[in-house]
């Protein structure tokens, strides 16, 4: 029996955006579980019992926006290890500096290479184990 693939949830309120992310991780060996917006991702959290090793989280979203559920996932004691990977069209400094703030580990700007999507990823992974 070999290792777990290491998980990511990934949020986006665009179900296109998600299938391509889902796509190219799971593609790399991620297994991938999926959120609408923030309100959504801190439900699908709260179900959990095995939590994901890391989220990737859009910044503009309905309910809740990914800064408010970023701040929020890193409030929660149960969730510190998990990295957090701001996949965002927002690529202003202000922004990157409000996502930075809120406890993100990475940020990438759409439209985004895939190679460079799971690299972050990876990378994130790596320095939360």
């Amino acid at each position: 029996m070999g290792a777990v693939p290491p998980t990511v949830l990934v949020v986006d309120d665009t179900a296109s955006i998600r299938f391509l992310i889902r796509t190219n991780l799971e593609l790399a060996g991620f297994d991938v579980i999926e959120a609408e917006d923030g309100q959504d991702c801190l439900d699908v959290l709260a179900g959990l019992e095995t939590l994901p090793d890391v989220i990737t989280m859009d910044m503009m979203m309905p309910r809740m926006d990914g800064v408010t559920a970023i701040t929020r996932v890193r409030a929660n004691p149960r969730f510190a290890r998990v990295g957090l990977v701001m996949v965002s069209t927002q690529s202003q400094q202000i922004d990157l500096n409000r996502a930075a703030a809120a406890g993100v580990d990475e940020y990438v700007t759409k439209p985004f290479d895939p190679d460079t999507l799971v690299a972050t990823v990876r990378r994130v992974l790596e320095s939360r184990r």
